[in-house]
């Protein structure tokens, strides 16, 4: 038993120390290939922010004359839209306005503003012009922001993405077949898309006649995707 001890610890070691030796991966041969494009969509929905701001001594004051001149305002938005358009509350704030004396020192308050603002979302896009209109000449003096945008944004996405991948593919192929190769397989897919970035437009908030519209044009909205492609390569 003395004679065989020294062997099987010697034994155990050498399989200890192999057990221990890192095993060596082969990276197969790749290329990564990007293949970028650009769906053009034509805008279906508008989303409009209309505000009212009052002022007034109080801060009392200036919220019930808000209040009073944006029922005004919804009221005659309802009547002309109808049923066709969203109406919501989007923002509100009523803050003091400020004296500052020239010589340095304290401020002081000089009366309060408030400010009620609703986001209107219409579907048809011809009513737009209307739906300004009615609110500036019903008491609305803020158009914050006119938007356009797509009610469907995961469809123009996936077109896109799409007509990447199919980009990426044939970038692919086509450097493979240069190089006397041929594809084995999709190692990985990489997506990456800017998402639909809706058209804004400023709103003169000139007072026009009655009997005209204020003219809205919507353009086109672009949705971009990139397709990142890495693929194994072998010989043919």
């Amino acid at each position: 038993m003395k004679r065989l001890l020294p062997l099987a610890v010697l034994t155990l070691l050498s399989a200890g120390a192999a057990a221990q030796e890192p095993v060596e991966r082969l990276t197969p041969p790749s290329i990564r290939v990007s293949g970028e494009a650009t769906v053009t969509a034509q805008p279906d929905q508008a989303r409009i922010d209309i505000g009212v701001t009052t002022q007034a001594q109080t801060a009392q004051t200036a919220a019930a004359n808000n209040a009073q001149r944006l029922e005004t305002v919804l009221a005659e938005l309802r009547r002309a839209l109808g049923s066709g358009a969203e109406i919501k509350t989007a923002g509100y704030s009523l803050n003091p306005e400020y004296r500052y004396p020239k010589e340095g020192g304290r401020p002081t308050i000089t009366g309060y503003i408030a400010t009620n603002v609703v986001r209107v979302t219409l579907n048809d896009l011809t009513r737009i012009g209307q739906a300004i209109d009615t609110a500036t000449q019903s008491g609305a003096n803020q158009v914050q922001r006119l938007q356009f945008t797509l009610k469907d944004e995961q469809t123009a996405q996936s077109q896109a993405l799409r007509a990447a991948a199919v980009k990426a593919k044939a970038q692919a192929e086509a450097l493979a077949q240069a190089l006397g190769l041929k594809i084995v397989r999709v190692l990985s897919v990489v997506e990456s898309s800017g998402g639909v970035q809706p058209i804004m437009r400023d709103v003169a908030l000139a007072r026009a006649e009655a009997a005209t519209s204020t003219p809205v044009e919507p353009g086109t909205i672009e949705v971009r995707a990139t397709v990142t492609l890495t693929v194994e390569i072998g010989a043919q």
